[in-house]
């Protein structure tokens, strides 16, 4: 498995072989000794998600109160999708900043984004869905979102379409949350987003108890 360290701090991409035979093919998106040796503990599984998105669907910007936050690992399990990071992490050196990445059955690549860090997707085909590992349950009263249209966060929606034969970005599909989530100044403002120093702290703490896990 080839792994990747994405721009956004702490967050990772894999690249798992696909192994086809006449039957069609194996893969193992996820792989629980390399994700260790790479991000340096063990990912705790609480919740597994399935979403179905068909073409043009929008979703997200979703993120989670750090702690606990919630990470995700995630792959597609049919078709295409694109996955978009978004650091939220106030005083993160990469803050407002976003990482595209196209997943899809064929290629084996999964996306790991920790506790913090905005998640979004567009489905690239009518038949795609999104596998999710979370390392927390679904919890509403903690669980937030930013706007996708947001200027301030210069998601390329139009190239997006036009790279991917979406149509019309005004004619991409999102759920009333999201499109009436608030802005990221706005959500500054009102001290939601989580901060950079507390996530790495988070960090710092599952990796002082894997170690400690291990010693045993």
């Amino acid at each position: 498995m080839r792994v990747l360290q994405l721009p956004l701090p702490y967050c990772y991409a894999f690249e798992a072989p696909t192994f086809p035979d006449d039957r069609g093919f194996f893969s193992a998106p996820f792989h629980a000794p390399t994700f260790i040796n790479n991000v340096g503990y063990q990912l705790s599984i609480r919740q597994t998600n399935l979403s179905p998105t068909r073409r043009g669907a929008v979703r997200g910007v979703h993120f989670a109160d750090v702690p606990p936050g919630q990470a995700k690992y995630v792959y597609a399990a049919h078709g295409r999708l694109l996955d978009v990071l978004v650091d939220l992490r106030v005083g993160s050196p990469t803050f407002s900043r976003y990482v595209a990445i196209e997943l899809s059955l064929e290629s084996g690549t999964a996306v790991f984004l920790p506790e913090g860090i905005g998640h979004l997707v567009i489905g690239l085909t009518d038949d795609a869905a999104l596998s999710y590992l979370c390392s927390e349950a679904y919890n509403p009263p903690a669980e937030h979102g930013i706007n996708p249209l947001d200027p301030a966060l210069g998601l390329p929606f139009h190239d997006w379409c036009d790279n991917y034969d979406l149509g019309d970005p005004d004619a991409l599909i999102l759920s009333p949350k999201d499109k009436s989530a608030p802005t990221l100044a706005a959500a500054q403002e009102s001290r939601l987003l989580p901060r950079y120093d507390e996530c790495v702290a988070f960090y710092n703490g599952l990796r002082r108890t894997s170690s400690e896990s291990s010693a045993r």
